[in-house]
């Protein structure tokens, strides 16, 4: 069994960041509190958090809790880079004082993610050649501001984005130096897109340093596809689950990662509404499904 992996909840099925009206009802302590009480040492960070580190580690630590990552918006492809570079250095050096190791970035130049009108298949932007190589160039100066700290940019495929297939994941990957530029593998976002995840993973298992379990409603999805919803409706709508609660089989994505010797966190990320979807509930069967699938 693969040592030094630690499972992590995302405050996202809670309190959504995007829609802030999804979850508006739940405070942060109740966020965490359910989050350890489900079984969790983790959390990512989400918009009702402290932002002073000595604040947020006093209630945290309290509830057994550490900071596995966090969410960082770049615009590489379309702003000057000493703009993204600012706000990273902040995000980082918050990141650092709470002791995480990895720093989530996701590319969000030409982003329809957040555009409610949006059609999340049809109106996925891509980036020209000239975008790619401000963008791979980019990052890897994100990459060596990190090292500064002796942390990671793990980089977030995500649906909607200029970096969301297979194609755009290997040229990512291809363009960029494994020593400065890692990434997130997401379960879900591949399975959403259509990807495969396990050949994903297995292509990328050492640049791999963080991990989201999510799962997928295959039906939601497919209404999705056919009615040419948004990303943001298409989480209204229940496209995300827990793992466990969708189509998704997490057992041979298990067998891979514990394959490959993976050490770091697996975040459950699983954005729903939590007036449909009881954020406490379905944190409960994502902690027992994955202890089932993994022995962890």
């Amino acid at each position: 069994m693969t040592k030094n992996i630690q499972l992590a909840m995302a405050p996202i099925a809670w309190t959504n960041d995007d829609m802030p009206e999804l979850g508006k009802e739940n405070t942060f302590e109740q966020t965490i509190s359910e989050m350890a009480l489900s079984g969790f040492t983790g959390t990512e960070i989400g918009n009702k958090y402290p932002r002073d580190p000595k604040v947020l580690h006093r209630f945290l630590d309290i509830r057994g809790l550490k900071v596995a990552s966090a969410w960082f918006s770049a615009f590489l492809t379309t702003k000057p880079f000493e703009e993204t570079a600012k706000e990273f250095i902040e995000h980082r050096d918050f990141l650092h004082a709470m002791g995480a190791k990895v720093i989530v970035v996701a590319e969000q130049g030409h982003s329809i993610q957040g555009m409610m009108d949006q059609p999340v298949f049809d109106a996925k932007p891509s980036f020209t050649d000239e975008e790619w190589d401000k963008l791979t160039d980019g990052l890897e100066k994100l990459g060596d501001l990190a090292h500064e700290k002796n942390m990671e940019i793990v980089y977030h495929h995500h649906m909607g984005t200029g970096v969301q297939t297979t194609e755009e994941i290997d040229r990512l990957m291809a363009s960029t130096d494994p020593k400065k530029v890692q990434l997130l593998f997401d379960t879900g976002h591949l399975v959403f897109s259509g990807e495969d995840p396990v050949a994903i993973y297995n292509k990328y298992q050492d640049r791999i340093k963080h991990i989201h379990f999510k799962d997928i409603r295959e039906v939601v999805v497919g209404e999705v596809k056919s009615t040419k919803m948004s990303f943001l409706n298409a989480v209204k709508s229940g496209a995300f689950t827990v793992p466990g609660d969708g189509m998704i089989d997490f057992k041979p994505i298990w067998e891979a990662i514990d394959a490959s010797g993976y050490e770091g966190w697996i975040v459950v990320e699983a954005e729903q509404d939590p007036a449909k979807a009881n954020p406490f509930e379905y944190a409960v069967k994502a902690r027992t499904y994955i202890n089932e699938v993994t022995g962890l």
